[in-house]
């Protein structure tokens, strides 16, 4: 089978069939836009204050499960400051499992070009992606990623989305081409947004959630935690066929950021998944945000939680740590009037595509380890060995 094929020693010379011009489309070109940028790298020579640039590259790869088991996936790689003539050969076999955290600032200009390089292991598909930024009230919508009013991105070919960021908060990004198959297959990350208000001393903060007037949403160290988790049986099918059952589809590995404990409690970048002694992944790192989360006593933690999940609702707790809900779905809780309606809570429950800001204050707090973890017990696996899955270590020290 192709993805046996593939994954054996002579993996580079799939890659380089994938380079080959008879892979790609004729007339295919990586072309990014970035104000200020004079040789396509995405990062500008000339400074434009507000201008963020970031190009992502869409194709496929693999990540280890913390049971050791390789999984295929579909996902996004940072291939900023890759000049074009190399965007496509750095993002081949580099999807990101969760995909690149992307930090904005309310006020910014953000021009975010996406290539699609095409699957190494499966070059018999010829998927078009998108980015699609969830939850974002003011896109275009040519830019909104919804293949049924927007447009999807060939192999081998890029677009550039622009976004006028005038909202803060807590985001969601993911590929809307066939959402379902693609998100399943890993196509999932964050963009959070900090309000104007940052940088300005008050009530003790220079860090804030939102733009409260007050200090209230004040925090010292934020923490991007997604969570998500994946059916390795539809993953191992997808590396060889389709159609794909939809329908059965029962995730066996739950995870934050891409990972099931106890790698999620492992602060550096997880190594290249390994297959046979070689690796799979053109020795590229696929997983490399850390679920771990550190705080020096008397600090409060922002977890700004986000669930893109296809298939499942999902119920986090901090055992032992209070948390203070101050936002979802990258609004305040506050009323019309003004009032706050940030509330207090031993746990709180996501569904797919929701997206909730958590301040938790270890003030008082006894110096140690704790957990978040899922209260979906079932979950606390990685798939059939136990003590795992979705959870991690809050470190107070």
């Amino acid at each position: 089978m192709i993805a046996n094929t593939f994954r054996k020693p002579w993996l580079s010379m799939a890659i380089a069939a994938m380079l080959g011009t008879a892979a790609l489309p004729v007339g295919a070109a990586v072309y990014v836009q970035c104000p200020g940028d004079t040789n396509g790298d995405a990062i500008p020579e000339t400074l434009s204050p507000g201008v963020v640039c970031k190009h992502l590259a869409a194709g496929d790869g693999f990540s280890s499960m913390a049971d050791g088991k390789v999984m295929y996936g579909f996902g996004f790689a940072d291939v900023t400051g890759v000049l074009p003539a190399n965007a496509i050969s750095t993002g081949l076999l580099a999807a990101n499992f969760s995909a690149p955290t992307i930090e904005l600032k309310e006020g910014d200009r953000f021009y975010l070009t996406l290539t699609n390089v095409g699957m190494v292991i499966r070059p018999d598909l010829f998927d078009p992606h998108t980015v699609h930024f969830h939850g974002f009230p003011n896109q275009a919508p040519v830019f909104d990623g919804m293949p049924e009013g927007s447009f999807g991105i060939n192999m081998g070919s890029s677009v550039t989305y622009f976004y006028n960021v005038t909202e803060p908060g807590t985001y969601i990004y993911h590929c809307h081409m066939e959402a379902t198959e693609h998100m399943q297959m890993g196509m999932l990350g964050q963009i959070y947004v900090r309000p104007a208000q940052d940088g300005t001393p008050i009530a003790g903060y220079t860090r804030f959630v939102y733009n409260d007037g007050d200090g209230s949403t004040g925090y010292h160290k934020a923490y991007p935690i997604q969570l998500g988790s994946m059916d390795h049986n539809f993953h191992d099918a997808s590396e060889s066929v389709q159609p794909l059952p939809f329908a059965d589809m029962k995730d066996t590995y739950a995870m934050f950021n891409g990972r099931g404990y106890p790698d999620t409690a492992n602060p550096a970048p997880l190594p290249t998944p390994m297959v046979d002694g070689a690796s799979v992944n053109n020795n590229n790192q696929s997983q490399k945000v850390s679920a771990l989360i550190t705080a020096i006593a008397g600090e409060k933690i922002l977890l700004r939680l986000s669930n893109l999940n296809v298939t499942n609702y999902y119920t986090v707790t901090t055992l032992g740590l209070p948390m203070r809900v101050v936002g979802g779905g990258a609004h305040i809780a506050r009323g019309p009037g003004g009032k706050d309606l940030y509330y207090d809570t031993s746990s709180v429950t996501l569904g797919g595509g929701e997206a909730m800001d958590v301040i938790v204050d270890t003030a008082g707090v006894t110096p140690g380890t704790y957990f978040l973890y899922t209260t979906n017990l079932n979950y606390l696996s990685n798939n059939d060995q136990d003590f795992g899955g979705m959870m991690t270590e809050i470190v107070v020290q």
